[in-house]
């Protein structure tokens, strides 16, 4: 097996501030990025503040930028590099720092709570749901989400300007209103509930301008914008100008006043 040293620039801070760190740091064959940072961890930064659970890329946990560019430690192979290549790696730009590589992501949290959660028909009892793999296989594949969120880190609606996070809930989220809206049995508007309405107005839908960076960086290959931002506003646009719904809500505006 073939080693070598790399160098490697590290983020090290807090809240308060920070630099980043070099350090030369041996790479072993078929090893990724996590590898080498828990080598750093146990040779020469005890300290090192990094989140990390299962090492398989499906826990999300190790988000970080790389390069300057968002992407899991745990997937990203250290062969992809040039041996005489710096690697640097920093904490997810759009969260703010909690120490080192670890970023407070709460945000994204917050902003899962706001989401309407699945409305079941009101007539089907537990037991009853039965669907055709045809009728689900539109949202399936958002179903792969393990909430890496990358894709909220590199849209530059919530990466570049801080400002925008309260009105906008960001890719991860609004795939999850597309996904409910797709849902054959999701029976949101008996309650009275218009997801399309609600991704525009309570969401956001209009900030994303379709760059399809969340689509580049997704660890799963979800196709976020083709699949899901970009039907989720055509929906969204056809129920806000369908000449019909404009005037069943104007009918109804003068009857109640």
């Amino acid at each position: 097996m073939s080693s070598y040293d790399a160098h490697f620039r590290v983020w090290r801070g807090d809240a308060a501030g920070g630099s980043l760190g070099d350090f030369t740091v041996e790479v072993n064959e078929g090893e990724v990025v996590l590898d080498i940072i828990h080598r750093l961890q146990a040779t020469q930064a005890p300290d090192l503040a990094v989140r990390w659970n299962c090492k398989a890329g499906k826990c999300g946990s190790c988000s970080a930028e790389i390069n300057g560019r968002p992407r899991l430690m745990c997937m990203t192979r250290m062969s992809v590099f040039d041996r005489a290549e710096t690697v640097t790696v920093t904490p997810m730009r759009a969260f703010p720092v909690v120490r080192d590589l670890v970023t407070d992501v709460s945000f994204n949290y917050a902003k899962a709570r706001e989401v309407p959660s699945f409305v079941p028909p009101a007539d089907l009892k537990p037991g009853e749901y039965r669907m055709r793999q045809e009728d689900v296989g539109r949202s399936q594949e958002f179903r792969k989400c393990i909430e890496c969120f990358l894709c909220q880190d590199t849209c530059h609606v919530v990466r570049d300007h801080e400002e925008n996070k309260e009105a906008f809930a960001g890719p991860r989220f609004l795939m999850r209103v597309a996904e409910l809206d797709m849902h054959p049995l999701d029976a949101a508007s008996e309650v009275g509930l218009d997801r399309k309405s609600t991704a525009q107005d309570d969401h956001g839908l209009g900030y994303c301008n379709i760059t399809k960076c969340c689509t580049e960086v997704c660890p799963e290959n979800i196709r976020i914008t083709d699949n899901a931002l970009i039907p989720l506003k055509e929906r969204a646009a056809d129920r806000k100008y369908d000449p019909l719904i404009w005037l069943g809500k104007t009918i109804r505006r003068r009857r109640s006043g």
